[in-house]
């Protein structure tokens, strides 16, 4: 999937000159927390909630310039080295760079002219529907040997029962030269398959045997 296909493209972005006090504004009435900073069509700059608030005096001490902070402009405090991505980038390229960099939010550019912006919930959210858990479904995994085509024979076996596959997430196994293969299949109870994988030699991790499907 890319980047284009789950972005925001209506956004709420700000001017280098924007004061301190008018961005915590803007955040708090549309409820997001980044703001990207636009001069001239290019984008400059993105300023977080933890910005303004770390630009924020202590509420615990008073000081006689308190409200100066607030008609700073965020210019002073914005980040200006953005971490961006592009519009045909794949999402899970953008979860990388949101995981390496720690940070909440990723601007998307052509160029350097804004036109979107993706957050952690918004990669969440498309991970959970990739996934096929906002559906009624059930959680097969199975442990198979590192090798070419385990993947193509354990699909053969659901094939055969003739249920659907959603999602399949690969991933190392506990166990050396082994693989797990985690399907999400629309089936409520998954015993049949679970069964047929058994007597074709397949090591099935979940669920166990009387469990409750996921």
């Amino acid at each position: 999937m890319r980047i284009e296909e789950i972005m925001r493209k209506k956004m709420v972005t700000i001017q280098p000159s924007t004061t301190i006090g008018e961005a915590l504004l803007l955040l708090r009435a549309n409820r997001i927390r980044h703001l990207p900073v636009i001069e001239n069509d290019s984008l400059v700059g993105i300023v977080s909630d933890r910005d303004l608030r770390d630009a924020l005096p202590s509420r615990l001490l008073t000081h006689d310039d308190d409200d100066t902070v607030l008609h700073k402009p965020v210019a002073d405090i914005m980040n200006q080295q953005v971490i961006t991505a592009h519009p045909l980038d794949f999402i899970e390229d953008a979860a990388l760079q949101l995981y390496e960099h720690k940070i909440g939010s990723l601007p998307i550019v052509e160029g350097n002219r804004l036109v979107g912006l993706i957050t952690e919930s918004d990669l969440f959210s498309s991970l959970i529907e990739l996934f096929g858990v906002n559906k009624p479904s059930s959680h097969i995994e199975v442990e198979v040997d590192d090798r070419v085509g385990m993947l193509a024979e354990v699909s053969q076996v659901f094939r055969d029962a003739q249920v659907n596959v959603t999602s399949v997430v690969v991933f190392p196994g506990k166990k050396p030269a082994k693989k797990n293969l985690v399907f999400r299949v629309q089936t409520i109870d998954p015993r049949i398959v679970t069964q047929l994988l058994l007597e074709k030699g397949f090591s099935v991790i979940g669920p166990t045997e009387g469990g409750i499907p996921q």
